[in-house]
């Protein structure tokens, strides 16, 4: 149990709720993509990492940021997943 939120009574539904729709907000002005496509990536990730290992669905994170290119300083959109890698799957072939 985290000490602080013991006494503050925090629940972290209402934390969770705010995130999400702080991120839904970030992604529509950096990038103009609807949260229905970050999902739909997301699933797309999840399907095909899960045939390799097994990883923490609920605490997996997909945004999209701004980063600049090194060549010409110019900005560009970049997709930024962190993923946290439960195992890896024993894959003989």
């Amino acid at each position: 149990m985290d000490f602080f939120k013991f006494f503050t009574g925090e629940s972290k539904k209402s934390k969770n709720v705010a995130k999400e729709r702080l991120k839904l907000v970030l992604v529509h002005d950096r990038a103009d993509c609807s949260q229905d496509f970050l999902n739909e990536i997301k699933e797309d990730l999840i399907n095909v990492i899960s045939d390799y290992m097994v990883i923490d669905e609920d605490e997996l994170d997909i945004k999209i940021t701004r980063t600049k290119r090194e060549s010409d300083e110019a900005t560009m959109p970049a997709l930024v997943a962190n993923i946290p890698i439960k195992h890896m799957k024993d894959r003989k072939r």
